[in-house]
């Protein structure tokens, strides 16, 4: 029997995805405000292009009293404000173009520091994972003693690991 939330005609197991447990709610959030904000956010690129989009990113649009004409939070670094504050109207343009009317009456840039905190870099790109240190030869042998009981190669191997990483952690 298909569960009737589902329109796949198939039970959820385990959990859902949370952008599909709340895409309903911010639509309905956003459409009762005139336009759906998340609209702005996931297809930035396609709406300002390439080089402001490399340059700027969409983080917070707020509504005024009345309602109509929201203001647009664009976050950049410091060297890129200047030049994007004189493309502010295009910007803007290009924003309302895209829903057909004057969603956004006003932007504001937000200006940040390109690297050093964790909160509010221009660049969303993936960091990279530190390289890992080569474990001492004693750990790595101590570890692999400790886990040679177990049976299933697969759980050996990585109770070795976390055995390796547990004994080479600092001591405090």
């Amino acid at each position: 029997m298909a569960n009737a939330g589902n329109s796949h005609g198939r039970r959820m197991r385990g959990f859902e995805p949370a952008s599909r447990l709340l895409a309903q709610r911010i639509r309905r959030a956003g459409e009762s405000r005139g336009f759906a904000v998340a609209k702005v956010l996931t297809h930035w690129t396609e709406i300002v292009g390439q080089d402001i989009a490399r340059i700027a990113h969409p983080v917070d649009v707020k509504y005024g009293r009345e309602g109509f004409g929201a203001t647009l939070t664009l976050l950049t670094t410091g060297a890129n404000a200047p030049m994007l504050e004189m493309q502010k109207e295009a910007i803007r343009d290009k924003v309302n173009a895209c829903y057909g009317y004057s969603a956004i009456s006003r932007i504001r840039l937000t200006q940040t520091a390109p690297t050093g905190f964790a909160e509010g870099q221009a660049s969303f790109a993936h960091a990279t994972k530190p390289a890992k240190a080569t474990a001492d030869p004693a750990t790595a042998a101590r570890a692999a003693d400790l886990s040679a009981p177990v049976q299933d190669e697969g759980l050996r191997a990585a109770l070795a690991a976390l055995g390796q990483n547990v004994l080479s952690r600092p001591k405090r």
